[in-house]
């Protein structure tokens, strides 16, 4: 009975996190719909995902708080928390609504994706992890996928500066994003996975609503109706939603686990993107990114084995 139990939390573990990748997937279509129907700046449409987003992450954060079991913050991880939370959701989002605006959301996805190997590198400058030849040798699978993507993507359809420029703002959000993993792991031990997530992402919000008082041109509050909805949209099934589902999978099935899971999300984006933006999907392209997906699923099982 043990045991059926077991293997059902572990399913269902899988299950949770698949569905956290799908929904974190949408928010690249959600950002190219919005730019379809307005003009609209990157950073009002990030204020908007996070204003309909951070009245959730207030209540999350103040029932941990009242939890019985909650561990108060010390000034440093106060400190710590919101430089990891903005550098993860402010900086990164805000690179990816800007870096959006020029390439698709298919090549925005394999870019991102790239972010489990940078991690790989960063542990291993700031706390010299030690990188294993199988590692080594699944960064270099890794960027030929991306490589072969790129290609693929230059052949197929003419580009100009602005892609790669694009291209290049996606590249800096991975880094970023990668930087916020290396970050949280560090901090998510001792503070809980829910409780840091909420304040995180409750300092990142504020961060970019502060961002959006003194530097954008236009108003919260005279945007067309659809660009309400996809924001909505954007705060509830591309962040509040999957924020939980992913620390609800990592309980169950462990982090190593639940980030090879994540790997359905490039496959999710270029499948949405094709049936919702009408973007060409080509065989460089899937080749790239079977590629990309072989050398996350490498570091993902080299991590699983160090642990065991």
């Amino acid at each position: 009975m043990a045991e059926s139990r077991s293997y059902a939390n572990f399913v269902w573990g899988i299950l949770i996190g698949v569905l956290g990748a799908i929904c974190f997937s949408t928010k690249a279509i959600f950002v190219k719909l919005a730019y379809r129907e307005a003009e609209v700046e990157a950073i009002t449409l990030l204020a908007l995902r996070m204003m309909f987003a951070l009245p959730f992450f207030l209540f999350s954060a103040t029932y941990s708080s009242r939890k019985s079991t909650n561990v108060k913050f010390t000034s440093k991880q106060w400190g710590a928390v919101a430089i990891v939370g903005c550098l993860g959701y402010y900086v990164s989002s805000l690179l990816d609504f800007v870096g959006l605006q020029y390439i698709s959301a298919g090549i925005e996805r394999l870019v991102l994706f790239v972010y489990p190997t940078l991690v790989l590198i960063i542990s291993s400058m700031v706390f010299r992890s030690k990188i294993s030849s199988i590692q080594w040798l699944a960064v270099l699978v890794t960027y030929g996928g991306l490589l072969l993507a790129f290609w693929g993507e230059a052949t197929f359809q003419e580009t100009d500066s602005d892609f790669f420029k694009g291209s290049w703002f996606i590249f800096a959000c991975a880094i970023t994003y990668a930087l916020y993993i290396v970050g949280s792991g560090r901090l998510i031990p001792s503070l809980g996975a829910a409780k840091f997530n909420s304040y995180a992402m409750t300092f990142a919000a504020i961060a970019v609503l502060i961002h959006f008082t003194f530097s954008a041109k236009g108003s919260l509050f005279g945007q067309p109706q659809t660009i309400y909805v996809y924001s909505f949209l954007m705060a509830i099934v591309s962040t509040v939603i999957p924020s939980y589902l992913v620390s609800e999978s990592i309980r169950r099935i462990g982090s190593g686990n639940t980030a090879i899971v994540a790997s359905v999300g490039p496959v999710s984006t270029i499948l949405q993107a094709y049936y919702f933006l009408q973007e060409p999907v080509h065989g460089l392209q899937i080749g790239g990114t079977l590629l990309i997906i072989v050398g996350v699923l490498m570091i993902g099982k080299t991590k699983q084995t160090d642990l065991t």
